[in-house]
C-alpha cells in the first residue's frame, strides 16, 4: 500500500516553486550519495538510533558513508527536506543500493538475516 501523495495538479503553481527551492542543494548531495555509495545512512548527532545503526554497519564490517545533518536544534529545516525528499518521518534513513530500506531497526532485520550483501 503506498500513501497518498498530492498530485502536482493540486498545488499551485508559486507553491510548487516554494517546495522546488528549499534546500535543493542538501537534497541534491543526499541523492546523488544515495546513487553513488553502496550504504548510506543519513543522520543527525545525539540521536542514538543514527548510533545503532552505525554501531550495526561497524560491527558487521560493512562500510557505509555518513551524512550528518545538525543535532536535535540545528539544521531542522535541511532534515525536513531531506524527509520531504524521500518521504521516511525519522532519521536515520538508511539507504542501501539506492533504495530506502527504512531506519535503524528495519537495517538491524536485515542485518540478522543475512540480507546485506554488497
Amino acid at each position: 500500500m503506498t500513501r497518498p501523495l498530492l498530485s502536482t495538479q493540486q498545488i499551485a503553481p508559486s507553491a510548487l516553486k516554494t517546495i522546488a527551492s528549499f534546500y535543493p542543494d542538501v537534497v541534491q548531495k543526499v541523492a546523488e550519495t544515495v546513487q553513488k555509495e553502496k550504504v548510506v545512512i543519513v543522520g543527525m548527532a545525539q540521536n542514538p538510533f543514527v548510533k545503532k545503526a552505525r554501531k550495526a554497519l561497524d560491527d558487521a564490517k560493512v562500510p557505509y558513508t555518513y551524512l550528518e545533518y545538525g543535532s536535535y536544534f540545528s539544521q531542522w529545516k535541511q532534515r525536513l527536506a531531506i524527509k520531504l525528499w524521500s518521504g521516511w518521518p525519522t532519521f536515520p534513513q538508511v539507504f542501501l543500493k539506492g533504495q530506502l530500506i527504512g531506519g535503524c531497526t528495519d537495517l538491524q532485520a536485515l542485518l540478522a538475516k543475512g540480507d546485506v550483501k554488497l
